[in-house]
């Protein structure tokens, strides 16, 4: 049976949680005024993206010419050969040496991730599930969990509005002040590890931190140079827009960088990038789950009326507000799914195991759902954490 509807019915993050949950397997087509792309599920796995409508600078071609791995001569020598023999690009460019197998599926990898995640800036449109076989394509991505991408998608929802305050034109060019700090080497320690499980950031991760130097930030302090604006920088770096924004405001805030004037005083050509189009959406959503979140905390301190182990979770009816709250809560059960870890050798099967252990009440599994939160097992190191589908 199919599953179709609006997006304003149904977002595509319930989608994506709807679809990894039950591993299904089929086509996912969705569409609005002036895009539309097709989703290929494998068993719960995002197996091939396709873009019906994508704009030629967003051809694995031109993306491959503005990275500066191959030049224009080579994709044109390539795409006459392609309309000669119908061979794909990709195997074209690999024949004739002009990129590597894996370089070029890395490309294919990036193409597919930033077609997803601009979609989590649709604000209107359809969606239509099929369920039908899904073909192995030789040339397909490497699959990606839904989970992963909703998780990140969520990630997205939180940095961009502090990202685009800084930078938030694509003219903007930068340079150095001083070169970076060598590497640091990672060294396991047990104390630390327990440390990091009650950490409000994780120490081994960049994710979701301002304030520090990691991989992303060492290949775009690379490439900063003269006439190299942002837009550049994001097409030679190949790290995705969000990713590349993210590593420049990390160097500005510890003063490695600094941005330089901008050609022209006018707004960007391109309205439809992230850096707008999804921060200022996003940069509303934010603004107005953090203000919601600040007021239930002052009432819950005032009153004492709020407390996990006696307020139902239909108390919270504002999804901006449930999402505030529930990213503490996340915190919370990450941290005790690792001391879990660290008594037993390996994380639970389920999360009522972390009720029988006692680290955690049967309420806070829910708090602020009514469904307990979704959890995957995936090793015995790795897990998928998500709220329950609304």
């Amino acid at each position: 049976m199919a599953l179709q509807g609006t997006l304003k019915d149904f977002g595509i993050a319930d989608i994506l949680q709807l679809i990894g949950q039950q591993q299904k397997t089929g086509q996912l087509c969705l569409a609005n005024k002036e895009q539309e792309v097709n989703i290929f599920f494998k068993d719960g796995n995002i197996a091939r993206v396709e873009s019906v409508t994508r704009k030629k600078k967003d051809l694995i071609g031109s993306m491959l010419v503005r990275a500066e791995i191959i030049t224009e001569a080579q994709l044109d020598e390539a795409l006459e050969t392609q309309r000669r023999t119908l061979k794909r690009l990709g195997d074209v460019l690999v024949s004739s040496g002009a990129i590597t197998a894996d370089r070029f599926k890395k490309m294919m990898q990036l193409q597919a991730t930033e077609t997803i995640y601009r979609l989590f800036s649709w604000d209107a449109g359809t969606y239509e599930f099929k369920a039908e076989p899904v073909e192995n394509d030789s040339e397909a991505i490497t699959p990606l969990r839904a989970e992963s991408v909703l998780m990140e998608g969520f990630r997205m929802v939180d940095e961009w509005p502090v990202i685009r305050k800084k930078i938030n034109r694509y003219e903007t060019t930068f340079e150095t002040l001083k070169p970076l700090p060598p590497p640091r080497k990672q060294e396991v320690d047990f104390d630390a590890a327990f440390d990091d499980a009650f950490a409000e950031k994780k120490k081994d991760e960049n994710k979701g931190d301002f304030a520090s130097v990691g991989d992303s930030e060492r290949a775009v302090y690379e490439k900063v140079g003269p006439g190299r604006d942002v837009r550049k920088l994001i097409d030679i770096c190949c790290l995705g827009e969000f990713e590349t924004c993210k590593a420049l405001l990390n160097l500005i805030n510890l003063q490695y960088i600094k941005p330089s004037s901008a050609d022209g005083a006018g707004t960007t050509t391109e309205r439809n990038g992230v850096i707008q189009k999804v921060g200022r959406g996003l940069g509303n959503l934010s603004a107005s789950m953090a203000a919601l979140g600040a007021i239930l905390f002052v009432v819950a301190q005032l009153s004492g009326a709020i407390s996990l182990a006696s307020t139902p979770a239909s108390t919270f009816s504002d999804p901006a507000a449930e999402r505030f709250i529930s990213r503490a809560q996340v915190k919370r059960i990450e941290a005790a799914l690792e001391v879990f870890r660290l008594e037993r050798g390996e994380l639970p099967e389920k999360l009522d195991a972390l009720v029988e252990a006692g680290l955690l009440k049967p309420e806070e599994l829910r708090y602020p759902w009514r469904e307990q939160y979704y959890y995957r097992r995936l090793a015995a190191r790795e897990f998928v954490l998500l709220p329950p589908l609304q």
